[in-house]
């Protein structure tokens, strides 16, 4: 391999990214095998990333352990201003990265607001965690004895990011890492993997991080990945993604003792009572089915819908999906992008012929659309479906796509039985004109994070962020991932002669 220089302003689509960063090298591996990165919403391949090898994913943990230690001697203030620096350059470098995420991973403008501005406000929050680590002094039954509880860094934290809010959900678990004092192997997806991965390479190395403690390796999940997750030098792995290959990850992680954070999917309730305000109702329901295409973990997967207000609901949510323009993410009045790829494509699409063949009413949408003159296009229309109940492909799955099922029930009891009627955990959100009804409704709900008069697609960078049933383990945000990210050590000292009972 040959290092590869970085001169000059390397933060750009255009930029050259077939390339791994090792050790501080961003280097060229003309005998690896490779993947295309295409731009999903006109299909023409933007570059070429090498698939990392086991051996590459070896060398990267060695770099990242022998950096760590002495990282972990850094100060505080030394790590944060590193981390705090990556936040300014977010900033700084905001054109170039909104034009990664739009033709990368067919964002549409609204998702770019989100996830740019998300991933500078976590990366400041997240350089505050150098100073709010702390340990605590306990008193002890012993005379004479002080016990010391102090909070030191995990070591090295494996990070598998996804394609769906590649920047920052990445973000949100490099950054806590390397300001706790860990390094970190990041293995990014292979749909994006500039803003997944190698972008954020760029931007620690230019902040001044030193050599070895951020290395990016990018490659298939089946290979690099099961690297990555299984390697015996990790000590977190920090993985977002999908349920099924959220249980191969934990099981690599739980082979050699590393802890398993897992954020992973949901099937998240959007519930909407008799009294509630069905244009608010309506206007939430909206945003948390069709932003990113649905293409998000926290994303409204089943509408349910009080049967007084059920018709009402249903054409005023179909009217406002035939109204979202669709297009090229870098036109700034889409509102709809395209899908990731086929395979995501197909899926959503089965899953619509699939609920309407179960005998659901189709009111808007599922169909394959041309915007922009493509002959495969990956755009489908926002969709929604009626007269679904919670056993059809669209409801019991997550589907992952701009799909809208909609489902009547009688009561708050009944309500409930349908939300909690699924593998997953994660998200969800309940309206009603009394807060303190939707609040009891909300709380016989088991997710790990719940909305009254909201909708699910919300994060906050000092509030946890996780689920629980099949939608992981772990909080990712605060105090939560800084309790994952440092492992507790119990020091106690004897100030004074003690007797012992023999």
């Amino acid at each position: 391999m040959s290092k590869q220089a970085t001169t000059g302003k390397s933060i750009s689509i255009t930029s050259d990214w077939d390339t791994m960063y090792i050790n501080g090298e961003w280097r060229t591996a003309p005998k690896r095998d490779r993947a295309d990165v295409e731009n999903p919403a006109t299909r023409e391949v933007i570059t070429q990333i090498p698939i990392a090898t086991p051996d590459d994913v070896d060398e990267a943990y060695e770099a990242a352990v022998t950096a760590q230690e002495e990282w972990a001697e850094a100060t505080p203030d030394e790590r944060a201003s590193v981390v705090r620096r990556v936040a300014e350059l977010l900033e700084e470098y905001e054109a170039e990265i909104r034009e990664i995420l739009a033709v990368e991973g067919g964002s549409a403008p609204s998702k770019q607001d989100i996830e740019h501005g998300g991933s500078v406000t976590f990366t400041y929050d997240a350089a505050s965690f150098a100073f709010r680590v702390a340990g605590r002094h306990n008193q002890s039954k012993i005379p004479g004895k002080e016990n010391i509880i102090q909070r030191d860094p995990k070591g090295v934290v494996g990070v598998i990011s996804p394609w769906n809010v590649p920047l920052k959900l990445a973000i949100r678990a490099v950054a806590p890492a390397i300001v706790l004092g860990n390094s970190v192997v990041l293995k990014p997806p292979t749909e994006t993997p500039i803003s997944g991965g190698l972008l954020l390479g760029r931007l620690f190395e230019e902040a001044g991080l030193p050599d070895g403690v951020l290395n990016v390796v990018p490659g298939h999940g089946t290979t690099t990945g099961d690297r990555v997750a299984s390697h015996p030098d990790g000590d977190v792995i920090a993985f977002t993604g999908s349920t099924g290959a959220g249980r191969q990850v934990g099981a690599n992680a739980i082979d050699h003792f590393a802890f398993p954070a897992l954020e992973l999917g949901g099937n998240n309730p959007h519930v909407v009572l008799e009294d509630a305000d069905i244009d608010d109702a309506v206007a939430a329901g909206t945003f948390g089915s069709f932003w990113n295409q649905g293409q998000v973990c926290i994303s409204i997967n089943r509408h349910l819908v009080h049967e007084s207000v059920y018709d009402e609901y249903v054409d005023r949510l179909t009217e406002r999906a035939t109204e979202l323009p669709i297009g090229d993410p870098r036109d700034e009045a889409t509102v709809i992008g395209p899908i990731i790829n086929e395979e995501q494509r197909n899926e959503i699409i089965d899953y619509i012929e699939e609920t309407t063949n179960q005998g659901a009413t189709l009111e808007t949408g599922g169909e394959i659309v041309d915007p922009i003159g493509l002959e495969d296009s990956l755009f489908v229309e926002p969709t929604v479906l009626s007269d679904v109940t919670n056993e059809m492909a669209a409801a019991c799955n997550e589907h992952f796509g701009p799909v809208a099922p909609v489902i009547p029930f009688s009561s708050e009891e009944e309500a409930i039985e349908i939300a909690n009627d699924t593998e997953y955990g994660l998200a969800g959100s309940v309206h009603a004109g009394d807060r303190g009804r939707a609040r009891d409704v909300a709380d016989e709900i088991d997710v790990g994070m719940m909305h009254v008069n909201d909708q699910p697609v919300n994060a906050e960078p000092h509030v946890p962020f996780g689920g629980v049933k099949a939608s992981g383990v772990g909080r990712y945000n605060g105090d939560w991932i800084i309790d994952e990210f440092t492992e507790v050590k119990w020091t106690s000292v004897q100030r004074e002669s003690r007797d012992y009972l023999f």
